[in-house]
């Protein structure tokens, strides 16, 4: 809940209990840290031990080596209420990375806000097979086209340019050029931003799926053909979004999580549509959740894709399926 100031009320509930985290007098560094952990286990944040100290870095700017060598030192009074009231958040479930606005993916920190998905590692998946997908095409192209539909904080996209760059060590004439969408004004303010701080070349487009690319390939734009579409789509069946944990629930976009009652409502239409898009022998490359490979793998078939394939996570869950355009 919210105060007459608009700012999150802190209490914790738990067992019809409540508490807030006070920290009072002059406190070191391992003691904030501890109570810090024990407020957020009470609270039921499940990595209590984790978030009580990266908030406790993000407060007060201590590396792990300095608390190390000062953790018996005294916080100043700034640091003290600084950390307290980012605990207090915390134990509201407030997302950790809303709290210190970044999280990392593929090595890279990405700025996030309640505007964006919260990068995932599953999504690290699609990625390392986009990366496998164009090392095969750049054997016979000398340059490719790639969109990134449902950017959102454009985690994808701008990974997948510092990556291949990194990699290819391709030219800007022999690279990749990457455009991403989103029907999200606000996510897309974020994914300029992520671009603009990790120095990627990324064109960004504000288009419901592919609506937008329809107008550019009627005006013959040299862009709205593709040797690569990539996506994470919402995929959360309806009727489940209120079962996911309170920080996913009511801190993260709805828009990108709801994928209809079944969970396939965008992968029919991407998939459905994607083929006018795609250059021939172009691949599509959909994220999806655990338990849809094979309904989107059907989907894919269809439509008159070719060299369907799941692809599975580290955990051993599919993640992906990909299929080419013939």
């Amino acid at each position: 809940m919210k105060n007459a100031e608009g700012q999150e009320h802190s209490e914790c509930k738990k067992s019809g209990a409540s508490s807030r985290f006070v920290l009072n007098g002059e406190n070191s560094f391992a003691f904030a840290c501890k109570k810090a952990e024990t407020f957020l286990a009470f609270c039921g944040i499940e990595d209590a031990a984790v978030d009580a100290w990266l908030l406790l870095e993000y407060a007060t700017g201590i590396s792990r080596a300095g608390y190390l060598a000062d953790r018996d030192n005294c916080m100043s009074e700034e640091q003290r209420d600084a950390y307290a009231a980012l605990v207090n958040r915390r134990g509201a479930h407030i997302p950790l990375q809303h709290l210190t606005g970044e999280q990392e993916f593929m090595g890279l920190p990405f700025l996030v806000n309640e505007h964006v998905l919260i990068p995932r590692q599953d999504t690290e998946t699609l990625v390392e097979l986009a990366l496998a997908k164009l090392e095969q095409l750049a054997a016979a192209l000398t340059g490719s086209r790639i969109l990134d539909l449902c950017t959102g904080s454009g985690c994808i996209a701008v990974s997948l340019e510092k990556l291949w760059e990194h990699r290819s060590g391709q030219t800007e004439s022999t690279g990749i050029r990457i455009t991403a969408s989103d029907i999200s004004e606000e996510a897309l303010t974020v994914a300029r931003e992520n671009a603009r701080r990790l120095q990627a070349d990324v064109q960004f487009v504000r288009s419901d799926l592919l609506s937008a690319f329809c107008t550019r390939k009627l005006n013959k734009r040299d862009f709205s053909t593709f040797h690569m579409i990539v996506s994470n789509p919402p995929y959360i069946r309806s009727s489940v979004i209120e079962e996911l944990s309170e920080e996913v629930r009511a801190h993260e976009p709805r828009m990108a999580l709801d994928g209809g009652e079944d969970g396939l409502d965008f992968y029919r239409r991407i998939i459905r549509e994607s083929r006018d898009y795609l250059l021939p022998g172009g691949w599509l490359l959909l994220e999806i959740g655990f338990d849809q490979g094979e309904a989107v793998s059907e989907l894919m078939r269809q439509n008159g894709f070719s060299e369907v394939h799941i692809t599975k996570d580290l955990p051993g869950q599919d993640r992906v399926v990909s299929g080419r355009n013939p």
